[in-house]
């Protein structure tokens, strides 16, 4: 896993961090990689892409989102804090459950749940759920019509062990492909190798 600043050492937080991120477990559906962060943001960061692919066609997603720990030493106003998380979650839906009212409360009930269960204590969160109907037309009549909610959520972890809120998202991703939670006692499978 590298940062942002490869000619600037890792402080030791961020590294501490880094290191928790590497012993986070998933559900064996969950498929991880490295990916790019906004440089603008903060001076240190690592970004995680997951996705869901649907068994009966490998090629398309059920759910896929990104994960993105930051970490600027100068502890910003607005994060209360020296790391900040910044996740973004989307999956398609069926018609009528997208027609439902309450999907953006549930949405965000369900990543509070889910960081709560895991104990990834937190302060600052916030986001937003949106629920999105598309209709293709033109060259893109064939994509027909489509239904998705999105969650981007951030917040403000609590301390450098980071494993505990990577878990919690990527259990999300897997609540918005369909796929049940994994009980305590069954073996998930170890980290992405990041």
């Amino acid at each position: 896993m590298t940062t942002r600043q490869d000619d600037v050492q890792t402080p030791a937080p961020f590294q501490e961090a880094l290191d928790s991120l590497r012993r986070a477990r998933f559900q064996p559906e969950l498929t991880l990689s490295t990916i790019d962060t906004p440089k603008h943001l903060a001076p240190f960061g690592v970004g995680l892409g997951a996705g869901v692919a649907d068994p009966d066609s490998p090629d398309q997603e059920l759910a896929l989102g990104r994960f993105i720990l930051l970490y600027d030493p100068r502890s910003p106003e607005a994060w209360d804090g020296c790391f900040r998380v910044v996740s973004y979650i989307r999956a398609a839906i069926e018609p009528d459950v997208a027609a439902e009212e309450l999907l953006s409360s549930v949405a965000w009930d369900w990543l509070v749940e889910s960081l709560d269960s895991k104990g990834a204590l937190r302060k600052n969160a916030g986001g937003t759920a949106t629920r999105a109907f598309s209709q293709g037309f033109g060259v893109l009549a064939e994509n027909g019509e489509r239904n998705e909610i999105e969650l981007r959520a951030s917040w403000t972890p609590t301390g450098p062990d980071m494993r505990r809120h990577l878990e919690a998202w990527s259990d999300m991703v897997c609540t918005y492909a369909g796929l049940p939670p994994l009980p305590d006692d069954v073996a998930r499978f170890p980290g992405s190798g990041i």
